[in-house]
């Protein structure tokens, strides 16, 4: 049998609660549903590091964060590592990367300077040597605004909304594609549902479908910012106040979501793609909406760590399932490429779950979940380490040593902490010893993150990591 394509999609923000499939009435996601139905849904997958730069480096190195470098966002990978894109190439596939890139920035804001937003050719695109139609990251969707570039410094602005032009461009790709004898792997990265959540970010045909829909403040909704927070989720009197817009504008830009999937999967199928496809439908995190009392992602509650995890691969995974073993951002690299057949690099820190996923075996092993720091300044007082299991969710704060402990079967908003209550303290205890065997197998110290800035990192670019010697870095 010749080898598998993959057509991996991924969202930014997109939690897995605001999706019809999974039960939010406010959602229209008729297209998604449907690939729900046609798919295996991991249903527990989480995002180990729920911030836009760092899950993007563990997916595509299937390392941790401590590993990776990429402790916070704006900043450069460092692009020594043995990377998915990496192994694609030495197994004969054209590799394809379209939309958000994330990993290359080296100052804090100023977006829209070419130095920041185009990635050059080389080993900085980790391994997509072939078609890359991207850029490093912004987050405004509109028709001559939105932009990306290709292989010189040159903006080459959207003709229609972002998400629009981005699945046109991955049809155009795909036809391409499909005429080659060589298998293929594209990764479409897509930016919306991610704030700013205003009228104009949204084509305004997608804002009038929920005119008429009732957004109200989440049950575990707070009304004071939470202490732990940074400034990215912490939220003003004002902005609490625009809290049902946000998620009018949120919703909207799902629908467009959902349209443009539908669009992108009929596509497939009529190409034929479908047949020896592998085709992931998932998102990078989530966001809060003042759950918590906080705003965004980069925290470990369920509203930024479960994401959508959609796989199809015809006549070889079965339809319309749900697989509820823990299944983490490291691990997407190392099980894909098993199941396509192609080697794991041995410095991959994940777990190959293909058998997992296949159905042909279960795992009860949790994911372990972190935070390195502030989302995209440095700074210490923010760091956390999460285990999250199919039935609990344990995590410390480095700062103040503040221990949460919930069950997420029987509390599914996370509201009843239970790390102090007796009979939970054997619990607490296990959960504490896998978590902290996890973080010792990756050498993971639980450093403050203006340890990774004095150590590993000069003017926001990644020279050191956990695998690599800084001596034989050129």
């Amino acid at each position: 049998m010749s080898k598998p394509n993959l057509i991996y999609v991924f969202a930014d923000q997109l939690r897995y609660f605001s999706l019809g499939y999974s039960g939010d009435a406010n959602a229209l996601t008729p297209n998604i549903d449907a690939l729900a139905r046609e798919s295996t849904d991991l249903c527990q997958a989480v995002s180990g590091h729920p911030v836009c730069a760092p899950y993007r480096a563990s997916l595509f190195t299937g390392k941790y964060t401590t590993s990776t470098g990429m402790v916070i966002n704006e900043i450069r990978m460092n692009p020594h590592h043995h990377t998915f894109a990496d192994v694609l190439n030495e197994n004969g596939y054209e590799t394809a990367y379209i939309g958000k890139w994330h990993l290359y920035a080296a100052e804090l804001g100023n977006h829209y300077d070419p130095k920041n937003s185009y990635i050059p050719k080389g080993p900085d695109r980790l391994g997509f040597n072939d078609y890359f139609a991207a850029y490093n990251f912004r987050h405004e969707y509109e028709p001559g605004i939105a932009y990306y570039h290709l292989d010189s410094p040159e903006k080459i602005f959207y003709d229609k909304y972002e998400p629009d032009a981005q699945v046109d461009m991955t049809i155009e790709q795909l036809k391409r594609l499909s005429s080659s004898e060589k298998p293929f792997a594209l990764f479409l990265s897509i930016g919306t549902p991610h704030d700013p959540w205003v009228p104009e970010n949204v084509p305004a045909e997608y804002l009038e479908r929920f005119r008429d829909k009732d957004f109200s403040l989440p049950p575990n909704y707070l009304p004071d910012n939470d202490p732990h927070a940074d400034a990215w989720a912490r939220l003003s009197y004002e902005e609490r106040q625009e809290l049902p817009e946000w998620m009018r504008v949120y919703y909207a830009m799902v629908a467009n979501l959902d349209d443009n999937i539908g669009r992108l999967l009929n596509a497939i199928r009529e190409m034929g793609l479908d047949q020896n496809s592998i085709i992931v439908f998932t998102s990078d995190h989530g966001e809060l909406f003042g759950a918590h009392g906080r705003r965004a992602k980069n925290i470990f509650y369920d509203e930024a760590v479960r994401v959508p995890f959609l796989i199809r691969w015809k006549d070889h995974l079965k339809e319309g399932v749900k697989r509820d073993f823990i299944f983490n951002t490291v691990d997407i690299m190392p099980s894909l490429l098993s199941m396509m057949g192609l080697p794991v690099p041995k410095e991959v820190e994940g777990c190959d779950l293909s058998s997992c996923i296949k159905g042909e075996s279960d795992t009860e092993a949790g994911a372990l979940m972190m935070c390195t720091g502030p989302t995209a300044i440095f700074g210490d007082g923010q760091e956390w380490r999460a285990i999250r299991t199919k039935k609990y969710t344990y995590a410390v704060f480095k700062s103040d040593g503040q221990e949460l402990l919930f069950d997420d079967q029987e509390d599914p908003f996370q509201m009843n902490n239970l790390a102090e209550k007796k009979e939970y303290q054997s619990i607490k205890e296990d959960l504490k010893k896998q978590m902290y065997g996890k973080m010792d197998a990756i050498n993971d110290h639980f450093e403050k993150n203006s340890f990774y800035e004095k150590n590993w990192i000069r003017d926001r670019i990644i020279l050191r990591t956990a695998t690599l010697d800084p001596e034989n870095i050129s």
